[in-house]
């Protein structure tokens, strides 16, 4: 019940202003959980000192005007489903906007996991692994070698302690020969990381457009700031999320991710096939092998599908997110490629 009560309340990251000191001339903290990623109950938390002094954001400082560019399928702030009643979590996404907001101050150049299709090479074997639901290697938090980054404790860059998800943003810290110490935005601590699966980004970037997605809810919201502390919500639309169905399907991940790449139109197999099963119109990548898209379209069908009952329904993606046609179009065109945040919150 706590980790549900923890990812319903404040999606990615716990932000707790309680422990921070005088808003003025001292350090700010933050409270975040100490196995994020984990599949325990129970959450321990550790006290990061962030490295400005300015006074930290609350979601209360968060403003919040809808201003649709996407106006087909659009879905009331609460809205019935089924003997329920589903919603956009406006609260939540106040909590990361103002995270997100309060994490940019930082002036560190910013570094993104990258290790798709483990195009940058397998990942070591972490310490302590076990094998998933999907018979693939995993650290102890759940999160799988393939495709993703090692992470090493600063004592010891001979064996990873865990792995980083591709498209996680990071502070780069510091260098040391083949290794970047770096400070992930949604993990504890700092690690060092190989070079070859780092990727450094603009040092002017900012990341003023950020798309939520709900898995439990399966909704998605399109936000952009305007302004200091200034959003306009861009589009509410039901989506469809990952299931979990092993060998292939898996769960669309929680967590903030950097949107990577953008295909017209992404290519997908038949499971367990090397046989072409479809495409998905207007893929943009954020995780691993998840994008958000349109509707799929199979073979030997080639027209684009604009619309499909099952959205907003239940999940059953392979990992990715699915949408009308249009608004995926819409995302593909509105969000720019590496500046611009997938948030995946239940």
């Amino acid at each position: 019940m706590k980790r549900l009560f923890f990812w319903a309340c404040m999606a990615i990251i716990y932000v707790s202003f309680a422990g921070c000191r005088d808003w003025q001339g001292n350090s700010a903290s933050i409270v975040v959980p100490e196995a994020i990623l984990a599949d325990s109950t129970v959450a321990d938390t550790v006290v990061i000192t962030l490295p400005f002094k300015e006074k930290l954001l609350t979601a209360a400082d968060i403003i919040l005007t809808k201003d649709l560019l996407y106006d087909q399928y659009t879905l009331e702030d609460s809205y019935p489903y089924k003997d329920t009643v589903r919603s956009f979590k406006w609260e939540v996404i106040r909590n990361c906007l103002a995270y997100i907001e309060n994490m940019q101050r930082d002036t560190a150049r910013w570094v993104v996991l990258q290790n798709y299709k483990n195009q940058n090479r397998e990942a070591p074997l972490v310490r302590q692994f076990v094998r998933d639901a999907y018979r693939r290697i995993s650290d102890t938090l759940g999160v799988e070698r393939y495709q993703s980054v090692p992470l090493y404790l600063l004592t010891d860059t001979v064996v990873p302690e865990r792995y980083g998800r591709d498209g996680t943003l990071a502070h780069l810290v510091g260098e040391e020969g083949g290794f970047y110490r770096i400070r992930p935005a949604t993990l504890e601590n700092e690690w060092w990381a190989p070079r070859r699966y780092l990727k450094l980004l603009s040092d002017t970037i900012l990341f003023n457009h950020v798309v939520f997605v709900d898995r439990l809810d399966q909704n998605i919201t399109a936000l952009e700031r305007i302004g200091k502390n200034e959003w306009k919500i861009r589009s509410m639309n039901p989506a469809t999320t990952g299931r979990r169905a092993p060998p292939y399907a898996q769960e669309t991940p929680l967590g903030m991710y950097l949107l990577q790449q953008q295909k017209s139109r992404m290519v997908f197999l038949k499971d367990g096939s090397s046989e072409t099963g479809g495409y998905a119109p207007y893929a943009s990548r954020f995780t691993n092998g998840a994008y958000i898209h349109g509707v799929p379209v199979n073979v030997p069908r080639t027209a684009m599908i604009e619309y499909s009952a099952s959205l907003g329904t239940t999940p059953r993606s392979h990992m990715c997110v699915r949408n009308a046609t249009s608004h995926a179009q819409f995302i593909f065109e509105w969000a720019p490629v590496e500046r611009s945040l997938v948030v995946v919150i239940e």
